[in-house]
């Protein structure tokens, strides 16, 4: 997997946990740079968690299933890329465009669920680095690096500008995600060099 590749990868890996720091930043009056650290180093955290667990879940089966790799990669990434983009199309503030604010929208309780919820995503696209032959380090960092930067433009994004752009990141998300799939699938059958 090339540099351009993982960048691509890490951005539609991100586009949950920057859709939800927009509402993050929604929720506060003023977002300063505490904020934006506290959701760049939960999201970007746990977003280089989870495909560092996911890839020693892969590695652990690796030998059952090389064969249909490239298929189980093809799958999971359609059906993360398809709910990102079904999400896209809910609504997760009122018809305002307004998001519900919280008694404390960084509590570590709230900050913990939502980097979770926001990383289950990356577990699956771990398991599919097991089978690319990738750097998992250099990977999971750059991945981690990535959301982090995201999400904390995400918070002050929301804070001042509001939730127009939270539907379209995971439009994005999603559609680079399931496209990241087509090309593994087309690449290990020999339709793409």
């Amino acid at each position: 997997m090339s540099l351009r590749e993982l960048f691509i990868l890490a951005v539609g890996l991100a586009m949950d946990a920057f859709a939800v720091s927009v509402c993050k930043g929604l929720s506060v009056r003023k977002a300063g740079v505490k904020e934006c650290c506290i959701a760049g180093l939960y999201f970007g955290g746990f977003q280089a968690l989870m495909p560092a667990i996911g890839y020693f879940l892969g590695v652990q089966f690796k030998e059952y299933i090389t064969n249909i790799d490239h298929w189980i990669a093809f799958i999971l990434l359609g059906i993360i890329g398809f709910n990102m983009i079904r999400e896209s199309r809910e609504k997760g503030c009122d018809e305002d465009g307004v998001c519900s604010r919280e008694e404390n929208p960084f509590a570590v309780k709230t900050m913990l669920l939502m980097a979770v919820a926001t990383s289950i995503d990356a577990l699956a696209v771990g398991i599919t680095l097991a089978f690319l032959n990738v750097d998992l380090i250099a990977s999971v960092s750059f991945i981690g690096i990535i959301t982090f930067l995201l999400s904390g433009a995400g918070v002050r994004i929301g804070n001042v500008f509001g939730t127009r752009y939270k539907s379209k990141a995971e439009l994005a998300g999603g559609i680079i995600l399931i496209g990241m799939g087509l090309k593994i699938l087309l690449e290990h059958l020999g339709i793409l060099g």
